[in-house]
């Protein structure tokens, strides 16, 4: 095995051509203030593997590709699932059945 730095990020974009965006995510504890610091890194990978929005990848640094790729995609780790309308959730509106006869009338007092 090679010294190359391995890393793991989620796809964010694949609109250019054998070209996708990873987003690296990093979490640590502040040394001083102890507070919980979220950072994240967006870096241009080479993609031969055909990667989609959403998917876990496992990027390898490599020699320049491109004025700003210096990352190849070595593997997907999790692919996601999308539909063409990711977000929107269709709602089916049902008829509401009518009452039927006996709870229509109220019901009689006996004396």
């Amino acid at each position: 095995m090679n010294t190359r730095r391995r890393i793991t990020g989620v796809v964010t974009s694949n609109k250019m051509t054998k070209t996708v965006v990873v987003e690296i995510g990093r979490t640590f504890r502040h040394p001083l203030y102890r507070k919980v610091v979220h950072l994240s890194k967006r870096v241009k990978a080479h993609d031969e593997l055909g990667c989609q929005i959403g998917d876990q990848v496992q990027i390898v640094e490599s020699r320049p590709i491109s004025r700003d790729k210096r990352w190849v995609v070595e593997a997907i780790l999790k692919r996601e699932i999308r539909t063409s309308d990711t977000g929107v959730i269709e709602t089916v509106i049902e008829p509401v059945a009518e009452p039927s006869a006996e709870f229509a009338t109220e019901p009689s007092v006996e004396a």
